[in-house]
């Protein structure tokens, strides 16, 4: 087996709440600039212990999400060892194949690949994101009538295959990159949030 990851996703964007992306609709301005962050709480590469990592990308997404040619700029955490880079991003380019593959066949360019302070405390739908100087987000779940986080399942797109995912707004989002033409400071957008665990 090439890779057995299990951990945390948090996805935050322009669009407004609910992310049409999602449901494989057109992003709500045309275009859609988006961070997402996979932390890793369990996990091997080829016999690499990546348990404790962060990869995230900013991007973007130039139409509809299912049609690619994304452009993302990637972080990982400055506390990973060049061995432990090598092997997440050779799941991330879709070198190793798998779930994650999938998902990097929609990334047309990538600008950069840079080591930054991240910190990831999201769990159940609420938490906050930070990358280094490059990205910010704070996630509220949606609840519903008992007072459980909202849920969003079976959709077309998904980072997160076969996990239901948590729905809520982000009360600040601020991104900025400027080989991505990136400068963002909203608040009230969408924000998602799941569980992973993906296997090759």
């Amino acid at each position: 087996m090439a890779y057995n990851l299990t951990g945390r996703l948090l996805e935050v964007c322009n669009c407004r709440v609910l992310c049409p992306c999602w449901i494989g609709e057109d992003p709500d301005f045309g275009t859609c600039d988006t961070i997402v962050g996979w932390h890793f709480d369990k996990g091997t590469i080829n016999g690499v212990d990546v348990a404790g990592c962060t990869i995230c990308a900013l991007a973007h997404i130039p139409g509809n999400i299912l049609k690619g040619n994304w452009r993302a700029a990637i972080y990982l955490n400055d506390k990973v060892t060049p061995k432990q880079e090598e092997a997440i991003l050779g799941v991330y380019t879709g070198k190793l194949g798998g779930p994650v593959a999938e998902l990097a066949k929609l990334i047309g360019e990538v600008v950069s690949v840079e080591k930054v302070p991240i910190q990831f405390d999201v769990q159940g739908g609420k938490g906050t994101l930070k990358i280094g100087n490059v990205g910010y987000a704070e996630l509220e779940p949606y609840k519903n009538a008992t007072g459980a986080t909202t849920t969003l399942a079976d959709t077309v797109f998904s980072t997160v295959p076969g996990a239901p995912v948590f729905v809520g707004k982000s009360p600040r989002y601020k991104s900025k990159n400027d080989k991505l033409g990136i400068n963002l400071d909203i608040q009230g957008h969408n924000a998602l949030q799941s569980t992973f665990s993906f296997q090759a």
